[in-house]
């Protein structure tokens, strides 16, 4: 399947899920929006998981780099992505956890160990920053963000300000453009 095939494909997954809405909608940042992705919906989708966790392996085909997912929105795609690799991963919490172990990392990662950080949206992108930098002061090697939607607002050159390379399964042009041609 072609990238352009597997976009498609996940678009109308997402719309299937009822996961892209229009509308106004406040954004975790304190903005606005005229659109909203609803992760969890798409989430919760066995078949628009499906898709994302097989786009994500087929992105994530040239490494051998363990895979993280945020807290807790990406929990759920870190862990098909990694069952369909059969690949480990690690989470990475937004704040130290006050109980238990007080991991701020939770799973096996080793020193210098290449991590690549999966997660469902993409605004500003420092949710993923932040969880790039609680990897790297855990001693990991993080270089590579990958995301289901970048709504392209300013993630990838946060990302890149912190020596991180971005990479979308879409972006909110080719899903709005979708909507566009409807």
């Amino acid at each position: 399947m072609t990238d352009d095939e597997r976009r498609s494909e996940l678009i109308a997954a997402l719309r299937a899920a009822d996961a892209v809405r229009f509308g106004e909608f406040e954004l975790s940042h304190g903005g606005t929006s005229d659109y909203y992705v609803d992760k969890y919906l798409f989430e919760t989708d066995p078949h628009a998981l499906t898709l994302v966790s097989e786009a994500f392996a087929a992105r994530l085909a040239d490494t051998d780099a363990k895979l993280a997912g945020v807290a807790l929105g990406a929990v759920p795609l870190v862990a098909v992505t990694a069952a369909e690799m059969g690949r480990p991963y690690v989470i990475a919490r937004k704040q130290t956890k006050e109980y238990g172990t007080g991991n701020r990392i939770e799973g096996r990662l080793d020193e210098g160990e290449e991590v690549v950080v999966l997660e469902d949206i993409a605004t500003t992108g420092q949710s993923a920053v932040d969880a790039v930098e609680a990897l790297r002061d855990a001693g990991a090697t993080v270089n590579r963000v990958l995301v289901v939607v970048d709504r392209e607002e300013g993630a990838a050159e946060l990302l890149a300000d912190h020596d991180v390379e971005l990479e979308s399964l879409l972006t909110a042009t080719e899903l709005l453009a979708e909507r566009d041609a409807e």
